[in-house]
């Protein structure tokens, strides 16, 4: 860091206290502590985890003398940092660097995995976001009881989900578990949520990280025709592996030709006629008699005069209208309002 040398000369302070930048972020945090003294800084220690104030205590005992010229300057910088923006940055990134200074990175890494994990404020709202099919491989290796105790704590619609998902013997056990079940007793809740925050939460993040693949596959759903086409083709001829399996993980407007009927409904409420207009105007004849079947015979005619009256359209305003339907469809697919099939699979999931 070099911020701290120059605060050190803006300042005019003596040669001797320019080593702050020595200091690791333990022993900075040691300092300020100790400037702090009891009254200002007995708020802040009751919101440390044992470890952490550990790490501090142990940099605080091997500073020896502290000159006041160097905790004067440890203060300034600090200020300085704070208020240069004139605002606080919070992110990820911004949050993991900061828990670097003061704990163990082994630490750090299972306490960003749990925060990227599901949304939830406890663990049980955090259970009921996790995907149905990879909490029940879990759950499928523990004892029924434990189960039932889960599944009795998350969400019903969830819990019937993951249900599904497990063999059917043993599901059928969780159920049978799950009635004779009374008050579940205080401290093996607690147990049950312990096992649950160490050995599942801290690995969801890794088990759940994203193929690089589907990652690429949304950026080629977001290209436009001609950036698409140019992209997969050298794909295909230099790693046409990788291309196979970006096309399998796209969701193209044409799979929007896979909805069910009351998918294919529920999309055309909530699209703007003039996009849908333009959007057929550059599909197959197959795609658009789909859409065409699933309107009213009035709602056909007209969306067929409007797409006449548009004559020549551009491929851009058509990618454009197109990609939007895509995304709308996601959305819908995301908050359970319509199955979509994705890729060339017949495995309807969804997105």
């Amino acid at each position: 860091m070099n911020q701290p040398n120059a605060t050190a000369n803006s300042l005019n302070l003596p040669e001797k206290v320019r080593n702050v930048s020595e200091l690791n972020g333990a022993e900075r945090a040691g300092v300020l502590m100790l400037a702090l003294g009891n009254e200002y800084g007995q708020k802040i220690w009751r919101k440390l985890e044992d470890d952490e104030i550990k790490t501090i205590s142990v940099a605080m005992s091997k500073l020896g003398n502290i000159e006041t010229d160097t905790v004067e300057l440890l203060v300034v910088d600090f200020v300085t940092q704070l208020s240069s923006s004139g605002a606080i940055l919070g992110s990820f990134d911004s949050t993991e660097r900061l828990l670097t200074e003061f704990l163990d990175p082994g630490r750090v890494v299972t306490i960003m995995e749990e925060i990227r994990g599901p949304a939830g404020r406890n663990m049980w709202e955090k259970l009921s976001n996790v995907q149905e099919s990879v909490l029940a491989n879990y759950l499928k290796n523990e004892y029924p009881q434990t189960v039932a105790v889960v599944l009795s704590k998350i969400r019903p619609e969830h819990a019937a989900r993951v249900l599904q998902n497990l063999p059917d013997d043993f599901s059928l056990e969780v159920v049978e578990r799950m009635l004779k079940m009374e008050n579940v007793q205080k401290d093996i809740l607690e147990k049950v949520e312990q096992t649950l925050r160490t050995e599942f939460m801290a690995s969801l993040a890794q088990t759940q990280r994203r193929d690089a693949h589907e990652s690429m596959a949304e950026i080629f759903n977001n290209f436009d025709r001609q950036t698409e086409s140019r992209f997969m083709s050298a794909l295909e001829e230099n790693h046409e592996d990788a291309a196979e399996k970006i096309k399998a993980l796209m969701f193209t407007f044409e799979d929007l030709g896979k909805l069910d009927a009351a998918g294919v409904q529920t999309l055309l409420r909530s699209i703007d006629k003039d996009k849908l207009a333009i959007a057929l105007k550059g599909t197959t004849d197959v795609i658009r008699d789909f859409f065409l079947e699933n309107m009213s015979a009035r709602a056909g005619k007209m969306l067929q005069e409007d797409m006449e009256i548009l004559g020549p359209v551009r491929l851009r305003d058509v990618d454009e209208s197109q990609t939007q339907m895509v995304n709308i469809a996601k959305d819908l697919a995301a908050k359970g309002e319509i199955i979509i099939s994705r890729g060339s699979g017949d495995e309807e999931m969804i997105v």
